[in-house]
């Protein structure tokens, strides 16, 4: 017996010895990390938080961000079976511990071990939530988790459990942009904490362990199980009886997105005021009330984002269907949460066969009808309110495919027929050149169960279409200032968070070519009627030999720079590059806002080969517009704070003041004071490109824009090597507007800029442009007009006939043409084949 005496005896003190152990090491982890904890007596004079808001110029909303805490609650406010649910989904010795659950914590140590050092579930409970939510970072290491229980334990003896919960319901994210069960309650099912159903509060009480997997619009399936998980717990913890758990648990999913109206819709310019907050004023732009005023003008921005995402679909449209974007989706709840991925709900499903069964049921009593649909819809109709529309694209399902007619279910629950002329166009695509024959039926497009994507047409009915391939940028400025008046950066930003207008660095192609020939006019070294050979050219680049040609493939011999401009000469460029001379030529665009790092140190440079962004391209074209006066790009008026709006910021552009004398650094205007923008080019000589750029809308390749009837508009096609880009940039005096058209993978668009850019812009100028009168400059003081020979460019005297009419800068005007004598003249005379009125007399 004296073994077992000494057995005991052993095991005793080992026990005391790893229990002194363990206190010593709290406690030299209390010594160590206690100097750097925050303090959690800050916690006791927590504010409500108010949103970043942000607004177009008259005031009208396009964006809010940091809903956190938006809609808080007193402990008082929140129902008794909420905080039952929640602790039944979190925490339920919430009341009885001291802030740590021991068991929790030794998953998490078993969890540490196995996984190599990395926390995952973590083990806390909703102190310890409270903690790392308002006090520490989110990362799951083992020195956070060792200070979140600390702090946790500091808590438990400041605070009461009754203000630790409610900072924990007013902190937690629950999807969708929801923080705190409040806002939850509102974005879900529309309604306060206190008219909610049970099952919609297990519901909100199931999701702070995973907003992304167990939220109900987006995996309702998963959600119901987590729920009724919850539910069960709640049973047998003796919050509910069976009669209340039997009724809550059959309850069907009623959960549906319910969002703040924005008033007008700028999600790209909404997300550029974001980052400037975030910024200026860290993550404090998210609670400080904080309202930002941009430059947006609420009418022109719906032109922008309509064009654009008409002008997309319509390049789509020409290139061919690609099919669905899912197949074989099942139509009721039930069938899809048989199929339903199982992993992740582990814990839930473990805890008894019951959680299966009774979401099973659940599901089938979520069933919906639709009248004209045989069958369950309710899943359809979930995976359509959980999929985002893009632009003016609703997503529906296919209900029925037959013969030359489809019918669809849309979001609302309608049932739409699509009729043959809006199916036909759906010729299977296969390469940006190539398109598949015409269907022959609507069964070869899609079939039941099938996601895809309808349009409303004008006159009410619906067509086909999809997500388009492309993607595009329009960017709208106001010339004299650099205020950006409308900017849509992507076909949808639901689709995409990518903008294009501010971040995508794409060559600029022809939209280029204008300022290297307005350096031309402004050196003197050429003028608009200046003959450049428009013929071959081959040049060494160093490693490889360059042989341009122009778009067109011909040639067209000595050309004047008017005609070369209108009609887009690849040749004519370049050896107007050569004439000026890559350095000289370079440092005057540094004028216009191109930084010298990115423009390429080659010929290449003349052909628009530097990879610029659509926002620089107008900027640059705003210089053209405004009469050669450098502005620069912005997009916030004035930063404002709390409910009085006290201006925190506020802009001061430079101001393109063309009335302004010659040295004249300030203007006010309205009473405010302006610094005037800096002239970076002879006012006569962007005059003058202007008229040339007139040429390309009255004989060149922007000859679609005289549909609009208006003779102050002027601009420029452009188009990239193997037709990757599209793009027209154009203006007149009140706006500056460049669209770019092109795929995010750098794939050919198989169509010029004149085709897919051009007919976007003219959309929206149309709009923009309706009932203003026409807006362009007066001829500068001192442009002398004069007839020239068309065919060598110089000027003609009063006695010589024919010519053409051609404007010039007084100081750079051509030589005369000699004056020419008929043939008899000429053999009479004796000076044959010289053909010159000199040689005679």
């Amino acid at each position: 017996m004296k073994w077992i005496k000494t057995l005991v005896f052993s095991a005793f003190w080992l026990l005391v010895s790893l229990t002194a152990a363990a206190l010593l090491s709290v406690a030299g982890a209390a010594l160590y990390f206690a100097p750097g904890l925050p303090d959690v007596r800050q916690l006791q004079d927590f504010e409500l938080h108010t949103p970043l808001r942000v607004f177009t110029r008259d005031g009208k909303l396009i964006g809010e961000f940091g809903e956190e805490r938006r809609m808080a609650v007193s402990f008082d406010e929140i129902p008794e079976d909420f905080i039952q649910a929640l602790l039944a989904a979190e925490d339920a010795a919430f009341f009885e511990h001291r802030g740590v659950d021991p068991r929790g914590l030794a998953r998490a140590a078993v969890e540490l071990v196995s996984s190599g050092g990395d926390i995952q579930s973590g083990g806390s409970t909703i102190t310890m939530q409270v903690a790392r939510n308002y006090l520490l970072t989110l990362d799951r290491t083992f020195t956070r988790k060792i200070r979140e229980i600390l702090l946790a334990l500091q808590m438990e003896r400041i605070l009461t459990k009754e203000e630790i919960l409610e900072l924990y319901v007013n902190k937690i994210f629950l999807g969708n942009r929801a923080y705190g069960i409040a806002a939850a309650a509102e974005v879900y099912y529309n309604k306060p904490l206190e008219e909610l159903t049970l099952a919609e509060k297990a519901m909100i009480a199931g999701l702070p362990k995973a907003p992304s997997s167990f939220n109900p619009l987006a995996n309702p399936e998963r959600s119901l199980i987590r729920r009724n998980w919850i539910l069960y717990r709640m049973r047998h913890l003796g919050n509910i009886d069976q009669a209340t758990y039997e009724a809550a648990v059959q309850e069907p999913v009623t959960a549906r997105r319910h969002v703040a109206q924005i008033e007008v819709d700028a999600d790209y310019v909404a997300e550029m005021a974001r980052q400037y907050a975030v910024e200026r004023f860290g993550e404090e732009a998210y609670t400080g009330g904080y309202r930002i005023h941009t430059t947006l003008d609420s009418e022109l921005q719906p032109y922008a984002r309509q064009a654009l995402a008409r002008g997309l679909i319509d390049y789509d449209t020409r290139h061919g269907w690609r099919g669905p974007e899912e197949r074989e989706i099942p139509s009721s709840l039930a069938e899809a949460q048989a199929r339903t991925e199982r992993r992740g709900l582990e814990e839930e499903l473990a805890e008894s066969p019951e959680i299966m069964q009774t979401a099973r049921q659940a599901a089938e009593r979520s069933q919906t009808r639709v009248e004209g649909i045989e069958g369950d819809v309710s899943n359809w109709l979930r995976v359509l309110e959980r999929t985002p529309g893009f632009g003016p694209l609703q997503p529906a399902i296919v209900v029925a495919s037959e013969g030359r007619e489809m019918r669809v279910l849309t979001r609302g629950g309608e049932l739409v027929t699509l009729n043959w002329d809006g199916l036909s166009w759906a010729r299977a695509y296969r390469s940006p050149r190539a398109r598949g024959p015409e269907p022959s039926s609507a069964s070869e497009i899609a079939s039941r169960g099938d996601l895809v994507r309808i349009l409303q047409r004008d006159d009410g009915s619906w067509r086909l279409s999809q997500r388009p391939d492309a993607e595009g940028s329009i960017v709208v400025m106001e010339p004299d200032t650099g205020a950006i008046l409308a900017l849509q950066g992507g076909f949808s930003f639901n689709a995409s968070k990518f903008n294009r207008a501010v971040q995508a660095q794409r060559q600029s192609g022809s939209i280029f070519k204008p300022f290297v020939f307005l350096a031309a006019l402004d050196t003197g070294l050429m003028t608009a009627s200046t003959v450049v050979n428009d013929a071959p050219v081959v040049m060494h680049d160093g490693s490889s030999l360059w042989r341009p040609v122009n778009a067109s493939g011909d040639f067209l011999g000595p050309t004047r720079l008017r005609e070369a401009l209108a009609r887009s000469r690849n040749l004519v460029t370049i050896r107007i590059l050569q004439t000026l001379g890559l350095d000289s030529t370079i440092e005057y665009l540094e004028g216009f806002g191109f930084s010298r790092s990115r423009l390429p140190h080659g010929l290449s440079l003349a052909l628009g080969s530097a990879d610029l962004t659509p926002l620089e391209m107008t900027n640059a074209y705003a210089v053209l517009a405004n009469g050669g006066h450098r502005v620069s790009p912005w997009f916030i008026e004035r930063v404002t704070r709390g409910s009085d709006d006290n201006v925190l910021d506020e802009a001061r552009p430079t101001i393109a003041c063309r009335s302004c004398d010659e040295g004249q650094t300030e203007v006010v205007i309205d009473g405010r004071t302006y610094d005037v923008a800096p002239r970076v080019a002879d006012p006569t000589a962007v005059y003058i490109l202007r008229d040339m750029l007139r040429d390309v809308i009255e004989s060149g390749t922007g000859r679609s824009a005289l549909s609009l009837n208006r003779n102050d508009v002027v601009g420029k096609t452009g188009t990239t090597n193997n037709q990757r880009d599209g793009w027209f940039a154009g203006y007149n005096d009140d706006l500056v507007v460049t669209v770019w058209i092109g795929k995010d993978n750098n794939e050919t668009i198989a169509e010029y800029g004149g085709n897919a850019a051009l007919p976007i812009w003219i959309d929206f100028m149309g709009n923009a442009l309706n009932g203003r009168p026409e807006a362009r400059p007066e001829p500068p003081a001192g442009l002398i007009t004069a007839r020239v020979d068309a065919q060598t460019g110089r000027r003609l005297t009063d006695g010589q006939p024919g010519g053409i009419t051609e404007i010039f800068h007084p100081d750079y005007l051509p030589d005369m043409e000699p004056r020419r004598v008929e043939q008899e003249i000429e053999q009479r005379s004796g000076s044959q084949g010289t053909g010159s009125y000199e040689a005679i007399f």
